[in-house]
């Protein structure tokens, strides 16, 4: 690898040597270049380790900065595991697609086809509710519905009867509205179609075919590798260890525990990219279901929390000023990461964090690595506009509510638009009540003071209409109607 490193009149890193991969237009791919840059931003965002996978060029090149643990010093490698958060949702997707494309799995026929007893809050979304649906955040189903279930092979099983009784963010149907809920419907399908857990199953259908060796979803397995450690702390200072390595019960599988080393995150996005295929040939999914899964299902009216401007089936969708592309975010205690894959360049991006100022970290570097490789310009990040934008506030003030969060907007006494998000019932006691003032962006999208890597400086508060004209507001991609 070269040594020889210097910035070019851009301010970014060149370097001269043999090593790397070249494209058309003779554009080199160092790794040293990215190593400098993802060193600097992750000290300059006080993230204590970091992996980064990069594809292109048919070519995954991986790379590790910093440590997986501030007490221990275990240094960060590439072989080094985390914790993938929501990014488990386009394993569980890619596994019902190969269903689909068995013959076993009708994305348009109702839940109720493979999961008889099926049953939620609403009997017209019991009976209507289908896996399309479900892949696409419309089913209505609530995200944070969170239920420990145990440890056994039927705690998919469990879940899915706990949660009969839980109301609907929004009809099924009527809206996007992320859920986690919905996920672990799936994976309770891909059990009863083929006989096994979620997990084996996922083992024997995708990872193994496309020969991946670091990628697990029980705790227990990570044993035998190096596992990152999640830090928690005030944004803009150094965090310190989570007080857990992990809070996840084995039901949040299907749509939150899976763990891997970036570039094994990078090989499931290869195989998207190549049609459905293994590196070695194995076919996985048909050219249809990749472009199926690729394909607008629905518009998301929260563009800014996750950067998403659309939702397939299982993936988000991104377009970046006409290029399009997609991928997923994902979060677990302390632990962050990103997936950005880009088809008309064929490059994907993996960036696996472990705490500190994450968001800050995956915009700097990915808006450098997709500019240079695939021409992206991403978007700027969330913030109120330099000049104040005037709106008529009053319509949007109330009560908003969805399963286990209450949301009260108002006008502040100087008229500033100000927001209280709580959370009730089974949730009361996961946080106190957060406050914040508005700052209009537009006359239904606005600004509040950040909390957490997906939010970083601003979070971003929009409110939008349901088909029948009720009133919502979405915080986080959850849909929550207005009630009062």
């Amino acid at each position: 690898m070269s040594k020889n490193v210097s910035w070019d009149e851009r301010g970014n890193w060149r370097a001269e040597g043999e090593w790397g991969a070249s494209d058309s237009g003779g554009e080199r791919l160092y790794l040293d270049q990215w190593q400098a840059k993802l060193d600097r931003l992750r000290q300059t965002h006080h993230v204590p380790g970091a992996s980064l996978a990069v594809l292109t060029h048919d070519k995954v090149h991986e790379l590790a900065s910093g440590v997986l643990h501030t007490g221990t010093g275990v240094e960060a490698t590439t072989d080094s595991i985390f914790q993938l958060g929501s990014l488990a949702k386009t394993y569980t997707a890619t596994l019902a697609m190969q269903l689909v494309d068995a013959g076993k799995l009708d994305l348009d026929a109702p839940v109720r086809a493979v999961l008889p007893d099926f049953t939620v809050a609403d009997e017209e979304a019991s009976r209507t509710i289908t896996p399309r649906r479900l892949l696409s955040h419309t089913s209505g189903l609530t995200c944070d519905f969170t239920f420990d279930s145990g440890r056994g092979d039927d705690c998919l099983e469990l879940y899915v009867d706990a949660a009969k009784g839980v109301a609907l963010d929004c009809p099924s149907g009527s809206a996007c509205s992320y859920s986690s809920l919905g996920f672990n419907v799936l994976g309770r399908m891909i059990e009863v179609i083929t006989g096994s857990t979620w997990d084996q199953a996922l083992k024997d259908l995708l990872l193994a075919p496309l020969g991946v060796t670091s990628t697990m979803t029980l705790p227990e397995e990570a044993l035998q590798f190096r596992a990152a450690m999640g830090h928690l702390g005030e944004y803009g200072q150094d965090p310190a260890p989570a007080p857990a390595w992990d809070l996840m019960p084995r039901s949040a599988g299907p749509y939150g525990r899976v763990l891997a080393t970036a570039g094994d995150v990078a090989r499931l996005a290869q195989m998207h990219l190549a049609g459905g295929t293994a590196p070695d040939g194995t076919r996985l999914l048909t050219p249809g279901s990749v472009i199926a899964m690729q394909t607008r299902e629905v518009d998301s009216p929260d563009k800014w929390t996750v950067h998403a401007d659309g939702w397939g089936l299982g993936w988000t969708l991104y377009d970046w000023n006409g290029i399009t592309g997609f991928g997923h975010d994902g979060a677990s205690i302390g632990q962050y990461g990103f997936l950005r894959v880009v088809p008309s360049a064929g490059v994907a991006l993996v960036l696996l964090t472990n705490g500190g100022d994450a968001r800050r970290l995956y915009e700097e570097l990915f808006a450098e690595l997709l500019g240079e490789l695939a021409g992206v310009e991403m978007p700027a990040p969330f913030e109120p506009p330099a000049e104040p934008v005037e709106v008529d506030f009053a319509p949007l003030t109330g009560t908003y509510e969805r399963e286990g969060v209450l949301i009260t907007v108002s006008e502040k006494e100087d008229g500033k638009p100000h927001l209280v998000y709580e959370f009730v019932g089974g949730m009361k006691d996961f946080s106190p009540p957060l406050e914040m003032d508005l700052v209009a962006v537009t006359d239904k999208v606005f600004a509040g003071a950040g909390s957490g890597a997906y939010s970083a400086d601003w979070m971003p508060v929009v409110f939008s209409e349901l088909q029948d004209g009720t009133g919502v507001c979405y915080i986080g991609m959850r849909c929550a109607p207005k009630v009062s």
